[in-house]
This record gives C-alpha cells, structure tokens and sequence, in this order.
C-alpha cells in the first residue's frame, strides 16, 4: 500500500486525514502559522530590538557586539569596559578604520532608556513606535522579549506538567486498585488547594527567576491531564490485545508504552494548546501582581500593571490588552483545530 510522505517521512492514511482535518479548520490553521510566525521572529529577540549593532565591520574584520561583549580597546579605544556603541567617540573610532555599524531594526534592548522628547511615559512616535513606559523604556522592545518569555514559559510548563500528569495518570488508570484509589484522593486534596494564594505566598519568600516560577506552578499544573489519561488507560486496559499480551508475558511497562499510551494521546493531544492557554494567564497574573518574574524583566504583566498605573497613558493598555488577547485567541483557535483533527468521527468520515 502506498503512502504519502512529508519530507520523506511516509505517513499512515489515518495520520494524513488528521492533518486534512486540521486545515479544513480554516481558523485554526492560519491561527497556528500566525502563532508560529510570531514566535520565530520573537526567538532572536536580541538582533531584532537591541542597543547593540548586530555586525561590526572594523579593520578588516567582523565583530557580533549581540553575542559576545568587546572592550572598547578592541576597537581602539582606552577603557577596557565593554564598547558604548551608542557614544559618537565609538562609532568613530570605527568609522576611522572603514568600519560600519549594522544596527538591528529597534536600537533599544529591553531595559534601554532611549532620549525622550518629554516625560514619561510618552506617547508612540517615529522614534518609539509604542511609546514608552513609565520608567522610559521602548515598549516595542519590552513587547518582543515579554512576548517571547510568555510563550516559552507557557509551552515549557505545558511539556513538563504533561509529562508529569500523564505518567500519573497512566500509573492509577493500568494499576488500577489501591494505586488508583489512593492516588485520586491525594488529587482531590492537591487539587482542592488555592492555587493562586499558594502561588504568591512561595513567589514572596524569596526573588524568583524563570526556572524558579516554572517549578513552583509545576507543582499545581500536572494534575490537568492526570484524570483523562486515567480514564483512557481503565478503559484500554481490558481490551482484548492487551490481554492477550499479558498472557505472551509481555511486561507491563512495554504494554502501556507500546499499545495503551498512543490511544490515550490521541484525546490528550487536543488538551495541550488549552494548557498552555492556562500557563501563559497564570504567568500574567502573577506578573500583574507583582509576584512573576524579577522586577525589571519585561513580561505582559508588568506592561498591564503599568497601564492600571497611567491611565494618562492609554497607549500601554491598549497595547498590553491587543496582545495578550490576540496570543491567548491564536491559541485557542489552534486548540479547536486540534480538536477537530483527533475527532474520531471527522477521522473516520
């Protein structure tokens, strides 16, 4: 039988009518190259908005200012502190040896403070297209590099809770009995726990970093597909095949792996866009609040937090609320694509 390939990969006839499926979801489909698009061109962050030229041209050799910080005695100077590249005295210097300067599209990095025309924050202009915040710094580079930690946070904390969850769930839902049995009341107390509060008492005690906020809301996120992957495993379990490699003496690590857990990734897979949904709002939240990541760090939060503060300034809250709903949508239209995709009635008509 033959069958199609992508990129040389053959791909079963059942694995190319949920690829049909998912792009007769108009919506979805064009929502997950938008999604895409965004976050490529948002991972480079550094050599899209920086302070930092991305190439240096200088005495017949190329320097990269963005991924390794040179001395300004490099380019003949006197301090032997990293480069200004945004002092005149430097740029000619370099431009002295028929040098060049290629800057990135922004020149302002995250925490920059450009010159401003007026006090902060200021409205958008030519030299800043968003205007800047409360604290004079560019809002479209802040927007870029907070736009990006949103979204690794969430697909990070989406892949480890996933792990987590479903290792859990396969384990109560093969086992069954007092495994199950005890493993769904400690979910129940787990669960039945204030998040949030929990969340902000922790982020107090100390200063917490990316990983440090990643583990702390790993620690509530894993119970979200522990009860779907149990339901599918109790379910498969007594199927005939799996009986029958039972008696072959096949182990039971082999048996979940091998033939329970694809058909209980089928219903999980369309969970995971919402998950991520969930992570990217609580990261927000805790950022509005004052409780995300290390005061300073651009994130959605923080510029929603600095719109509630300058109502005088509705540039920032227009701009903090068009993205944030615009990701959690493009978001949710890929989670209902997806969802389309694994219908087993769409499937199969």
């Amino acid at each position: 039988m033959k069958h199609d390939t992508i990129l040389g990969i053959p791909i079963r006839p059942i694995t190319r009518r949920r690829l049909e499926n998912f792009k007769a979801n108009r919506r979805g489909y064009w929502s997950f190259w938008i999604f895409l698009g965004l976050l490529v061109l948002t991972l480079p962050a550094e050599f899209i908005a920086n302070e930092k030229p991305v190439v240096v041209y200088y005495d017949s050799g190329l320097y990269f200012p963005t991924l390794k910080a040179y001395p300004e005695t490099t380019f003949g100077g006197f301090f032997p502190t990293e480069a200004d590249y945004t002092d005149p005295a430097v740029v000619e210097l370099i431009e002295e040896k028929d040098g060049w300067l290629l800057w990135p599209p922004i020149p302002y990095a995250d925490d920059t403070q450009p010159v401003l025309s007026g006090p902060a924050p200021t409205p958008p202009s030519d030299e800043n297209w968003l205007g800047t915040d409360d604290q004079g710094r560019d809002v479209v580079a802040r927007l870029i590099y907070g736009y990006r930690i949103s979204v690794l946070f969430g697909l990070a904390l989406t892949i480890f809770s996933s792990i987590i969850g479903i290792a859990v769930g396969a384990i109560q839902g093969y086992f069954g009995g007092l495994a199950d049995l005890l493993g769904q009341r400690l979910i129940e107390i787990w669960g039945g726990l204030p998040e949030l509060y929990l969340l902000i008492i922790l982020a107090s005690l100390v200063t917490p970093n990316f990983w440090w906020l990643l583990g702390l809301m790993l620690m509530f996120s894993w119970t979200a597909l522990v009860g779907l992957v149990r339901a599918e495993f109790l379910r498969a379990r007594n199927f005939d095949y799996v009986r029958a490699a039972k008696a072959l003496g096949v182990s039971d690590s082999k048996i979940m792996l091998r033939h329970v857990l694809p058909n209980a990734m089928v219903s999980t897979i369309t969970f995971l866009p919402f998950i991520t949904v969930a992570s990217v709002t609580t990261l927000t939240s805790l950022d509005f609040l004052g409780f995300g990541l290390p005061p300073g760090s651009p994130s959605l939060g923080n510029l929603l937090n600095q719109a509630k503060d300058n109502l005088q300034a509705p540039w920032l809250g227009f701009t903090a609320f068009f993205v944030i709903a615009i990701m959690l949508s493009l978001l949710v239209f890929i989670g209902e694509a997806v969802r389309d995709a694994f219908d087993p009635r769409k499937v199969q008509g």
